[in-house]
């Protein structure tokens, strides 16, 4: 997940130096959605992790 993120993320970068606005603001988009994603699925496994102990 968070793979993805930081390729949406450079994409968004890419598009953003080319002068493409509203590819690279779909991109920051996508992003910043899987990041979020991932923080949330990464605190989930932490937790249950220390649930188990």
């Amino acid at each position: 997940m968070l793979h993805y993120a930081v390729v949406f993320f450079v994409i968004a970068l890419i598009a953003a130096l080319l002068g493409f606005g509203g590819l690279a603001a779909g991109a920051a988009g996508i992003a910043k959605i899987l990041f979020l994603v991932f923080l949330v699925m990464a605190l989930v496994s932490f937790i249950a992790g220390v649930m188990r102990r």
